[in-house]
């Protein structure tokens, strides 16, 4: 694993990369809402033999320092922008993009926006509320009541000072969101997730003001980015978790309905945190994405989740 940053206008984007780097990136993956780039470094690295691999920390999150005031933030189209902005300057078009959650739907709105900078799309669990919900957030000065929804109100509440990265390993471990995660995902996210402050301690590096931001600042419009990408030829793999999917239940139909083409499959034994859970199933949807897209095929046969034993795949977490 290597290290890089993009300068942006307003500040840094930190972020990791496998594989050659004389070549632009070929896969970029974002991050889940409160996570970092290096969180996924397990799922990636393996990708690095045959592409130019990269993740990077979203604004707010990880090593990033582009300015994160959580009172400014009402959607998730300044995310957008700033992997737009990452894509024209490490990419030479054409990426494959992935993401997790929130990182998914990104990946979304930056393919609908831009897409001659995407080659395609690995959705992992998006976030895609119901049409309703989405016309509910826009609704002038909503945004108080969003503010207090469940995930977010969780998110403030959330411990953010620690002794050590070891103490605030030892907080997490089989806990909360972190119950059903494989190892190396939950060390690798305390790397980049929690980060010595100045004083000597340490510290969440997506402070639980601006993770909770990220949770209430629905004003997206992902179902209008599918709209977009009906006639482009961009391949989406869509990955949704079995239990507790940030998807709707219909999302299969839903997405079918405009993209007939997009591969929509339910993981098997999952709940939202598929790639802590069964890093292979995302790991062969980008290395099959990436695949086509060297070969400059349009359209895929993706056949969904390749069985593999327990064992094998914490053992080589391939």
């Amino acid at each position: 694993m290597r290290r890089f940053r993009v300068d942006l206008e307003a500040g840094e984007v930190a972020g990791i990369a496998f594989g050659d780097p004389v070549r632009p990136l070929e896969i970029l993956f974002l991050h889940a809402n409160g996570f970092n780039a290096i969180t996924y470094q397990s799922l990636l690295e393996p990708l690095g033999a045959q592409a130019h691999v990269g993740a990077i920390d979203l604004r707010g999150h990880g090593r990033t320092t582009l300015p994160a005031n959580p009172r400014a933030l009402k959607s998730w189209s300044r995310h957008r922008e700033d992997v737009v902005a990452v894509l024209e300057k490490a990419s030479g078009g054409g990426a494959i993009l992935g993401g997790h959650s929130m990182g998914a739907t990104v990946a979304l709105l930056t393919a609908a926006r831009r897409p001659d900078l995407v080659g395609g799309l690995v959705l992992v669990d998006p976030v895609l509320l119901a049409p309703r919900m989405y016309r509910f957030a826009h609704i002038p000065f909503i945004n108080r009541v969003l503010r207090s929804n469940a995930m977010s109100r969780a998110a403030k509440a959330r411990r953010s000072d620690f002794d050590s990265p070891q103490h605030a390993m030892e907080s997490f471990q089989g806990r909360g969101a972190f119950q059903t995660w494989r190892p190396p995902f939950l060390e690798d996210y305390v790397v980049d997730g929690v980060l010595r402050r100045d004083d000597g301690g340490f510290h969440l590096a997506c402070a639980p003001d601006w993770e909770a931001a990220c949770f209430s600042a629905q004003r997206n419009r992902p179902w209008g980015a599918i709209r977009k990408l009906k006639k482009k030829r961009i391949p989406i793999i869509l990955l949704q978790a079995e239990k507790s999917s940030t998807a709707t239940d219909d999302t299969d139909e839903r997405v079918h309905a405009i993209r007939p083409d997009a591969a929509v499959t339910r993981v098997p034994g999952t709940t939202h945190f598929i790639p802590m859970e069964r890093p292979y199933v995302v790991r062969d949807a980008l290395r099959l994405l990436h695949e086509a897209h060297s070969e400059g095929a349009h359209e895929i046969d993706y056949v969904g989740e390749v069985r593999r034993t327990i064992n094998d795949s914490i053992g080589r977490m391939d």
